[in-house]
This record gives structure tokens, C-alpha cells and sequence, in this order.
């Protein structure tokens, strides 16, 4: 493959999910993801700090998502309805690629206990982001961090029903189903 190519930032996510499937994340490289990609380790580093974080790709995009669509939500909306405008707004977002490597991505992830770690902080990145978007919409806390919460926990939900194989839902129609089992749940508990 070219240097020149497009999707640089891809092709490095789908060459560091194959090797780390093959190889296990600790015996893979990143000279040896840059060249699997067909770029070099410069190209690499511009756009990851390091082998990890090539697994969360993105997650200064999804938590700016998350706030375009809370703050687009009508001033009406309820803690959750803001919460459902930001899962659609960045739900909205996800490509038929990372569905394809979503499965490969979340076996990776599982089998290493410091990517279990830095998906951990990842989700409680998602959860800061939208707890603050609600209080800036005058949500107070407690009820702006629950509602966090299971945003948050809905996304997470949602992304593992999407890749699994036999789904054919949209990813934006499991969230919303997701958050609506965890509402229901959470009022269950009263």
C-alpha cells in the first residue's frame, strides 16, 4: 500500500487490531503496525502517542459528540432526553468499518488488563463529558452524574450489540433501547 494513501489514522487502527490478533498486544510493535499499514513510524506517532492509544481512536471526537448533541437538545428535553440526543448525535457518527473490526477490537481489548484499564477511563471520560453537558444545561447532581451514567453504560450496551454478528439494528436505535432497559431497571430498583 502507498505512503500517499488516504485513512492513514484507519489503516493504523486496522493493522494494530490484526497484529495484536495475531501476535498478542506485548509482541507487537509499533514499527510493525506502521509497516503492516504500509506507513512509517513517524506517521504513526503523528497520529498516536503510543500502541494503545490506537485502540481508542477517537475518543476526543466521541466526547465532543456527546456535547454537540446534549447541547442541541430542545431547553424542554429531561435529563434523559438530553442524554438520547447525545448518544444519537455520536452513535450517528460510527462507520461500517469499525463495525467490521468492532469484534476483533473488543477480544483485543478484553484479553489485556491495561487496555481493560484504558477502556475503563475511556467510558468514564464519555460519562464526565456528558454529567458536565447537564449541568450546563442547570441539571443538578445528583440527577446530571446518574444520568451520565447510564449514558454511558447504554453506549457501551449498545456497541456490543452492534457487532455482534447476527444484529441488523442501527447502532443510534440500540442505544436508545439500551438507555430505555437501563431506565427501566434503575426504576425497578425503588
Amino acid at each position: 500500500m502507498a505512503r500517499w494513501e488516504p485513512n492513514a489514522r484507519l489503516r493504523l487502527v486496522q493493522a494494530a487490531i490484526d497484529l495484536f490478533g495475531e501476535q498478542g498486544y506485548d509482541s507487537t510493535t509499533v514499527a510493525q503496525i506502521a509497516e503492516r499499514a504500509g506507513l512509517t513510524k513517524t506517521t504513526f506517532f503523528r497520529h498516536f502517542p503510543d500502541k494503545r492509544e490506537v485502540l481508542f481512536a477517537g475518543q476526543e471526537e466521541h466526547g465532543r459528540l456527546l456535547a454537540e448533541g446534549a447541547a442541541a437538545a430542545p431547553e424542554t428535553a429531561t435529563p434523559l432526553e438530553v442524554v438520547t440526543a447525545a448518544l444519537d448525535t455520536l452513535t450517528g457518527s460510527f462507520t461500517p468499518e469499525q463495525r467490521a473490526f468492532g469484534p476483533r477490537l473488543m477480544q483485543v481489548v478484553d484479553s489485556h488488563s491495561e487496555l481493560r484499564e484504558r477502556a475503563a477511563f475511556k467510558s468514564l471520560n464519555l460519562t464526565t463529558v456528558l454529567a458536565a453537558a447537564l449541568r450546563d444545561r442547570g441539571v443538578p447532581d445528583p440527577a446530571a452524574s446518574l444520568a451520565a451514567h447510564l449514558g454511558a453504560q447504554a453506549f457501551s450496551a449498545a456497541f456490543a450489540r452492534w457487532i455482534t454478528p447476527a444484529n441488523d439494528r442501527p447502532l443510534p436505535d440500540l442505544a436508545r433501547a439500551c438507555l430505555t432497559e437501563l431506565r427501566e431497571a434503575s426504576a425497578a430498583l425503588a
